[in-house]
């Protein structure tokens, strides 16, 4: 498989459908999306050779490669950088690191080489295309068994979003979302595609312990954890039935790209208040709502649902933002987000 021929295999005009499906991802930059689109097809026609399978140009769809496949940094500087005076092997290489980072691919060195697994998305991007407003999404439970690691595929680049380095370990955050779901499985939920059932928008309302409350007045910071490698969580959940159980913590929440779109978020916000008036018949006392958005372009949501800042931390840019309970369960989910755009 020659590097330089990744163009006769996948058209340009269909690369640009799928980049333009990939960017919104955090931290996903065009050219990002356009080196990951051309290892994902390189390979998938790579593992197709090695097992004698012949193929002709062009490919009608994209076709997820199974495994690890061996990928030099020489092949991948051919396939990013061809026909251009810019970029080296050891920029290629960094470029994979970064795609890593993004929880785009996973790599292993096996003594001789590098290998490489593409590892997301996890949603079909067969299935994305630009009528994707059109899809119908289901909000549903959050199965641990089936949901955990689709769910990781969108999460784990918001988490990394800030740091130089992919601190949010993929594995991490699936054993702690399925921790959490068996402690208390009432507050996590998702969106799922009504076609192919895969987990598209996620959420985690995390019922606090009375001796954990301390920290939404403490510098933010000191609650970060799933961005973090720490082992040791700061918060502590509440037991169902706990009567000194005032506060919910909104510890997650995100729509994967090309979801991001108003009637998909308010779907998303109208079902959390379903979640909340039923997380009220197992902590009758619920009265607070607060939320930690990592990302910037998290606070203007936040803040149209009616959220205030009330801790700002002094060495990074987070802050903690507070809602009554009840000021949420009244409040019209869509006449609030109209003030917002949308991509």
């Amino acid at each position: 498989m020659d590097p330089a021929k990744i163009d006769e295999w996948l058209p340009i005009e269909q690369q640009r459908k799928y980049v333009a499906l990939l960017k919104g991802r955090v931290n996903i930059t065009r050219a990002r999306a356009e080196y990951f689109l051309k290892l994902w097809v390189y390979l998938f026609l790579k593992q197709q050779e090695d097992q004698g399978k012949s193929l002709k140009p062009p490919l009608n769809k994209l076709f997820l490669p199974e495994g690890f496949i061996t990928c030099t940094h020489k092949e991948a500087h051919e396939l990013f950088y061809n026909n251009q005076d810019r970029g080296s092997e050891r920029a290629a290489g960094m470029m994979l690191d970064k795609l890593a980072a993004l929880g785009l691919i996973e790599k292993e060195f096996d003594g001789n080489t590098t290998c490489i697994r593409i590892c997301s998305p996890l949603l079909d991007i067969n299935e994305l295309d630009t009528t994707t407003k059109l899809a119908q999404l289901i909000p549903d439970d959050f199965n641990p068994r089936t949901d955990a690691i689709p769910v990781i595929s969108f999460l784990a680049p918001y988490y990394n979003w800030m740091n130089k380095k992919p601190i949010a370990e993929p594995h991490r955050l699936v054993r702690v979302l399925r921790e959490w779901s068996e402690k208390y499985p009432q507050g996590m939920r998702v969106l799922r595609c009504s076609k192919s059932h895969n987990p598209v928008g996620f959420y985690a309302l995390y019922p606090v312990a009375r001796e954990s409350e301390k920290n939404f007045f403490l510098p933010p910071r000191k609650s970060l954890y799933l961005s973090t490698t720490s082992e040791q969580d700061p918060m502590v959940m509440a037991k169902s039935g706990d009567k000194s159980c005032t506060c919910v913590h909104l510890r997650s929440w995100y729509i994967d790209s090309p979801y991001r779109k108003k009637d998909y978020f308010c779907q998303l916000l109208e079902d959390a208040k379903y979640t909340l008036r039923k997380m009220q018949a197992d902590f009758s006392n619920l009265c607070d709502i607060y939320t930690l958005p990592l990302h910037p372009a998290d606070e203007p949501l936040a803040s149209a649902m009616g959220f205030q800042k009330i801790s700002q931390d002094s060495q990074i840019s987070i802050c903690w933002m507070y809602l009554p309970l009840d000021n949420y369960l009244a409040l019209d989910i869509y006449k609030a987000a109209s003030i917002l755009k949308f991509e």
